[in-house]
């Protein structure tokens, strides 16, 4: 890792990263996505000392990332590398709310949570129901 502090990721900084990366995966970050994003940040206690600030020098990031080849794999090995495995259920279930906020999952959406699923070793049958809870929470 890189000795540069606003580059070292905490664990709140991947779970941020995961829901811009999944919010950014169909090239339209949509406002509901936004507004979901800032409310998890804001509500969860996960993030209750977390620097609001971070969330942008976080999306700048993942903004740099994917406008490489092989950045969803630098992405994944950062998470891998600062996430602590007890939070691999969290960040995948953040992931799938942001998907659903906006009442719509694009294939790209589909295939980055599938991504994640595999890299952060997500149970099939716990996904499933990581996933419809999403769905439900977001029906309209």
């Amino acid at each position: 890792m890189t000795s540069n502090p606003s580059l070292a990721l905490s664990a709140q900084d991947c779970l941020v990263a995961l829901m811009v990366a999944v919010s950014a995966s169909d090239e339209d970050i949509g406002t509901t996505e936004l507004i979901k994003i800032q409310a998890a940040v804001n509500l969860l206690p996960i993030f209750a000392e977390y620097d609001v600030d971070r969330i942008k020098v976080v999306s700048q990031m993942v903004f740099d990332l994917f406008e490489q080849e092989d950045g969803l794999d630098a992405l994944f090995g950062l998470v891998r590398e600062a996430l602590p495995e007890r939070l691999h259920e969290t960040a995948y279930a953040l992931a799938c709310d942001v998907a659903a906020a906006d009442g719509t999952l694009e294939e790209t959406e589909l295939r980055l949570l599938e991504e994640m699923r595999y890299e952060l070793t997500i149970d099939r049958l716990h996904a499933a129901a990581i996933e419809r809870g999403a769905r439900a929470r977001h029906m309209t």
